[in-house]
């Protein structure tokens, strides 16, 4: 009898499957062409987030699971792992057919995003936090990912303060590992997003060596009774100085 191929996986491996997992089948969904837009994002939605938590509680029965699109499993506000998930982030992008989106899960162990996958399926790619590299040179000039439909102005006025080209991107998860990936140098975010949103890439962009904090320098906290997490800076270690500077001068005081 063939085994299972997600048994016995430690978690980062899981992780990686898992996000796999649900990138093939978003793939394949979009590929049938029964469905576009936002009607193919919903169903996209819907069928990756049923496989990942069918996933997590065959594999990890005790573990609790934050997800953007269900209700809470198991006990999370006491829990000491919690599973975040976001089974398709940038629905909007999957929807248009464009390649900057991403499936997103991560293991946060007492608040802290320690282990996470963030799939690029449309690149065939998994990034992972068990397998950093070294990364890339930076750009020259730098280079800022910000939203291709609402960058927001705090990062619009940090990019002209560092010379930095603006390079628009879809969803969270494209942005952070475009950082990652060295597509990319500093990702500042100041707008409304969720834990779901940057718990998966910041695992993997910290497990890669790049700077992740909020922007008033705090530690980005995880599985908080309200998900809310709305501002943080990913960016090259040695560019995190220049930028909180930049953010300073900018920032208008009251």
């Amino acid at each position: 009898m063939p085994s299972d191929p997600l048994a016995r996986r430690d978690d980062a491996a899981l992780a990686a499957e898992i996000a796999a997992i649900a990138g093939d089948y978003l793939c394949s969904l979009r590929d049938r062409q029964e469905l576009i837009g936002k009607a193919l994002g919903a169903a996209g939605d819907e069928g990756a987030n049923q496989r990942i938590i069918e996933m997590l509680r065959r594999e990890r029965p005790d573990d609790a699971i934050l997800s953007e699109e269900c209700a809470d499993v198991g006990h999370r506000a006491s829990a000491r792992r919690v599973w975040i998930v976001d089974p398709l982030d940038g629905t909007r992008e999957y929807g248009e057919g464009r390649d900057d989106w991403a499936v997103h899960v991560a293991l946060a162990l007492d608040g802290i995003a320690a282990i996470g996958a963030v799939a690029l399926p449309s690149l065939g790619t998994v990034m992972r936090s068990d397998e950093p590299s070294p990364l890339p040179a930076a750009g020259n000039p730098l280079r800022m990912v910000v939203s291709r439909t609402r960058p927001a102005k705090e990062a619009v006025a940090v990019a002209e303060a560092l010379g930095a080209v603006l390079v628009p991107m879809g969803s969270a998860g494209a942005k952070a590992m475009a950082v990652v990936r060295g597509q990319a140098d500093i990702y500042l975010h100041s707008g409304g997003q969720y834990e779901w949103d940057n718990a998966a890439p910041v695992a993997v962009a910290s497990a890669f060596g790049l700077y992740c904090a909020r922007l008033d320098g705090s530690p980005m906290r995880y599985n908080s009774a309200d998900p809310s997490l709305g501002d943080f800076l990913i960016c090259r270690a040695e560019l995190a100085d220049l930028v909180n500077d930049a953010m300073e001068k900018t920032t208008p005081h009251s």
